[in-house]
């Protein structure tokens, strides 16, 4: 089992620019769940406005992701050369103008292009939004002492459920698309750019560079806080380097086990629901608000209990809860017990995105690479997820499709040593920060 150890005393109070930085991030994850759910919220608006068949909303769906895997591509070339407050910033305003572009094009003008163009332009910027507010995420995580990626992610969680709020209300009082996605464009630009004020702008907060590693204390001497940019070269070649890192690729399995386990749900709970369980559309629906609520509840609440557990022993706990829940949900056909089996495959899936970005951000050096490398891994799961399920709920039937969640959930309890806490692995007593010790 594992302990809870420190390498430095535990802050009780925090400093208030720590605590700002904290707080700023949690803002920054609100907002880019926010972009995100407000676009996918009106997707029947667009589609009925741009008369679009099923197969034509799947390229518009596509644009998304492609623009996503590009900003995780771009995100530590932005981060290093301009500092992680601009880079997000930069990244805020072209995901509000994608996300305005694309309310254009679906109602103004009803131009198809157009609206390819502002979500290209809405992935791009979110998915740099990921890497970067991840990356920061870690380096805060470090300076408290306490495990805060959970909680983070839950709030990423909290922007994607008021954002569709937002969007089902819109679409109920027959507010246009263009009007709602100006107004959230805007209010979440201006959101992201006051919180992005008290986020350290260092170029590479957790590089091991000497200079870097000065700039890890961004409120102390700013004559300290010159960290040495990359150049574009650089930068590309340490994307590179880290997949030879075999740690970095166990992480990758972890967070493709859960990110496949939170993607599928999102996108197959309510339909197998009804077409294994033979509940109605509604009831499909509130399954998957089940999901979605035990989710957000296991990232609530998974801090504290990572702090005293450890990672290691967090993700198999949570990946056997998943397990369970699984099995619930696909053999036993009574509604108490598929039901709870959602509720215990939410809270399976909640912490292994978070502690994976974590993990990967531990190796110091080429810290954004590595979470660009597991974050474009956990992309790769929810654009694969949807496709795979759907062939094998062709071929065998839906709930027998969802075996292959339990697989990867299980690949990930087996990898899940690959995530432990790197002073725990290196013995090293130069921490900046406090972090539990996985045994």
């Amino acid at each position: 089992m594992a302990r809870t150890d420190t390498t430095t005393p535990r802050r009780d109070r925090l400093a208030p620019e720590l605590r700002s930085w904290r707080n700023a991030l949690f803002v920054v994850f609100v907002v880019s769940g926010a972009f995100l759910s407000s676009w996918v919220s009106r997707i029947p608006g667009v589609r009925d406005s741009l008369h679009l068949s099923t197969d034509v909303v799947g390229l518009l769906l596509l644009g998304v992701s492609v623009g996503a895997i590009a900003g995780l591509i771009v995100a530590p070339h932005l981060q290093a050369r301009l500092g992680t407050r601009n880079g997000i910033a930069i990244a805020v305003v072209a995901t509000a103008v994608g996300l305005a572009v694309a309310g254009i094009g679906g109602t103004v003008v009803a131009s198809f292009p157009l609206v390819v163009v502002g979500l290209v332009l809405l992935g791009l910027g979110n998915g740099a939004i990921d890497v970067m507010m991840n990356v920061s995420a870690a380096a805060a995580e470090k300076r408290i002492g306490r495990t805060i990626m959970p909680f983070m992610h839950a709030c990423f969680s909290i922007g994607t459920v008021a954002g569709a709020g937002i969007g089902a209300a819109s679409a109920a009082l027959g507010v246009s698309v263009f009007w709602h996605f100006t107004a959230m464009a805007a209010i979440s630009l201006a959101a992201g750019l006051v919180a992005v004020r008290f986020v350290p702008n260092t170029q590479q907060l957790l590089d091991e560079d000497a200079a870097a590693r000065a700039s890890l204390d961004p409120f102390g001497d700013p004559a300290l806080a010159a960290p040495r940019r990359r150049s574009l070269a650089e930068t590309l070649r340490s994307q590179v380097a880290v997949w030879a890192d075999w740690r970095l690729v166990l992480i990758g399995v972890v967070m493709l086990g859960m990110a496949f386990a939170e993607g599928s749900a999102n996108d197959w709970i309510a339909l197998a629901s009804v077409d294994g369980h033979g509940l109605t559309d509604a009831g499909g629906a509130l399954v998957l608000d089940v999901f979605v609520a035990a989710m957000t509840v296991g990232r609530i609440l998974g801090g504290p209990a990572v702090d005293r557990i450890g990672r290691v022993w967090s993700i198999r706990v949570t990946a056997t809860l998943g397990v369970v829940g699984l099995l619930m949900f696909i053999i036993v056909p009574a509604p108490w017990a598929y039901v709870l089996g959602v509720a215990l495959w939410g809270l399976g899936a909640s912490l292994g995105f978070p502690l994976g970005m974590s993990a990967a951000a531990d190796d110091e050096q080429n810290a954004t690479a590595r979470v660009s490398a597991v974050a474009m891994i956990g992309y790769v799961a929810f654009l694969a997820g949807p496709p795979v399920i759907g062939f094998l709920g062709q071929q065998f039937g839906i709930l027998n499709a969802l075996y292959v969640v339990l697989v990867l959930l299980v690949a990930a309890f087996v990898c899940a040593p690959a995530v432990r806490h790197r002073e725990a692995r290196t013995g090293r007593r130069d921490a900046p920060a406090a972090a539990p010790h996985d045994e």
